[in-house]
């Protein structure tokens, strides 16, 4: 069955629940899908405070004059390993499930709670895997990961719960009807981002069927997330396009598209990711131009979308209503959001090796999805029956966040002109000249100032949940 299809309308199933006026809003139902997906938030949250803390380590050991007094290179890759999958794998894609949740319907809500259970006992294991088990650390793209066999179990743990929750949303989706509104688009948009989610999984599959287990580590964990990680790229990015027009119609932008145009959009979205089958059918895995065709397609395929939805945002958001303590939160996670995800698009176009140019360019994408998540989590906290966050912290952590990060990626981007290495740190990371010192030292303020944005999110979101509405 198609959760892409268009059916003809039928019965809400959120009565009692007041629908925002804005164009572009999804209800929340007050029924145990709403446990659900408050419980997916709170797992995605705990890890992204988990992996705040190992971004701290990350930071201080490529900091010069910080960095000498740390342990060595191993200990850093650890620490990055579970950084980058806490804060994007699970982080990400439990937010996915959270939308996927309350999006959908209530059938098989059993099957969704077994989901949870199997993803927050994987995040569990990734997050303590680096202090019970000594295991070699693999930088491989997308997804890292430590080759033991505890945190390989959580990672596995971890996707199969992705997995049912994805499963349940296909089975179960609600239908869009056969006049789109802005309610219709946004969930043609989750629907666009469950079928890359699903079509992700696919890759792996059929990765791991094609790669001998007999090359070494790195080769391996390297081809085996190549194909799926490409493929997630489009997910996270279908979801925080779903959450810029969210966010703007709930501040009273009068966006410049329709309804229609914006799922035509999504749908081109997802016809990019629909080319992934056919590259796995025309090239070995291990091959050159298989390589090359899916970052072409990551390169080319999303931006059909991207750029004129975040045209259209951007556009509502030159003439917005007078804002108040509740709605500042969600205006600056949007603009912050908006301008880091361009900010990593523009480092992109740096890259000229395997320098830091390279992180400095997913940093600034990853964190504008992150700020995307971070303003919705803010929208639908009170929907949630918490409080709203209206404080003077919550209207300066996104700002606080995103300028840490943009003054990290500049740092990254600044040393790696003059050539330094990614994925070193300590005396491996060896820095020849003053501007060499100096980028790596914003990229190190810059990354103290992000952290202590980070854990403003946290604060905030748990003062909110210590009140009800």
């Amino acid at each position: 069955m198609n959760p892409l299809a268009l059916h003809a309308g039928t019965p809400s199933a959120f009565a009692g629940e007041r629908v925002a006026e804005s164009p572009y809003d999804l209800a929340v139902p007050r029924d145990a899908r709403r446990a659900l997906a408050i419980s997916w938030l709170l797992l995605g949250i705990t890890a992204l405070a988990a992996s705040g803390l190992f971004s701290v380590l990350i930071v201080a050991l490529r900091t010069p004059g910080l960095k000498d007094l740390l342990p060595g290179a191993d200990f850093f890759r650890v620490a990055l390993v579970a950084h980058v999958d806490l804060s994007v794998l699970v982080w990400f894609l439990a937010f996915a499930a959270m939308l996927w949740s309350l999006a959908g319907g209530v059938r098989a809500i059993a099957a969704g709670r077994a989901g949870l259970a199997l993803a927050a006992t994987g995040a569990a294991a990734m997050t303590l895997a680096p202090f019970v088990q000594r295991a070699q650390p693999v930088m491989a793209n997308y997804v890292p990961v430590l080759d033991g066999s505890v945190f390989l179990a959580g990672l596995a743990l971890f996707a199969l719960g992705v997995l049912v929750a994805a499963a349940r949303a296909m089975v179960v989706f609600t239908p869009v009807g056969a006049r789109v509104t802005g309610e219709g688009a946004l969930r043609i948009g989750l629907n666009a981002s469950l079928v890359s989610a699903g079509l992700a999984l696919y890759a792996f599959a059929l990765s791991f069927a094609q790669i001998d287990r007999a090359l070494d580590a790195v080769t391996y964990y390297e081809l085996l997330f190549w194909g799926p990680g490409h493929v997630l790229q489009f997910t996270y990015t279908i979801l925080t396009l779903v959450a810029w027009l969210w966010l703007a119609s709930h501040l009273g932008a009068r966006l410049p598209i329709s309804p229609r145009v914006a799922a035509v959009l999504f749908a081109i979205a997802l016809g990019a990711v629909l080319g992934t089958p056919f590259i796995y059918l025309s090239h070995p895995v291990a091959s050159v131009e298989f390589m090359r065709l899916q970052t072409w397609l990551m390169r080319w395929g999303g931006g059909l979308a991207i750029v004129p939805l975040t045209a259209a945002v951007a556009w509502g958001l030159l003439r917005l209503p007078a804002r108040d303590a509740r709605t500042r939160p969600l205006h600056a996670a949007l603009c912050a959001s908006m301008a880091l995800f361009a900010a990593g698009g523009l480092a992109g176009f740096s890259i000229a090796g395997p320098d830091v140019r390279v992180p400095a360019h997913y940093h600034g994408c990853i964190v504008g999805v992150t700020l995307a998540m971070m303003g919705l989590t803010y929208l639908l906290l009170p929907r949630f029956g918490f409080a709203a966050p209206s404080s003077r912290l919550a209207a300066w952590q996104p700002w606080l966040y995103g300028a840490g990060q943009l003054l990290h990626i500049t740092g990254l981007v600044i040393s790696g002109g003059y050539g330094v290495a990614r994925k070193v740190a300590g005396a491996e990371q060896v820095l020849r000249s003053t501007p060499e010192v100096i980028g790596m030292g914003i990229m190190g303020l810059g990354g103290l100032v992000a952290i202590a944005g980070g854990l403003a999110f946290v604060v905030v979101v748990a003062r909110a949940l210590r009140r009800p509405a």
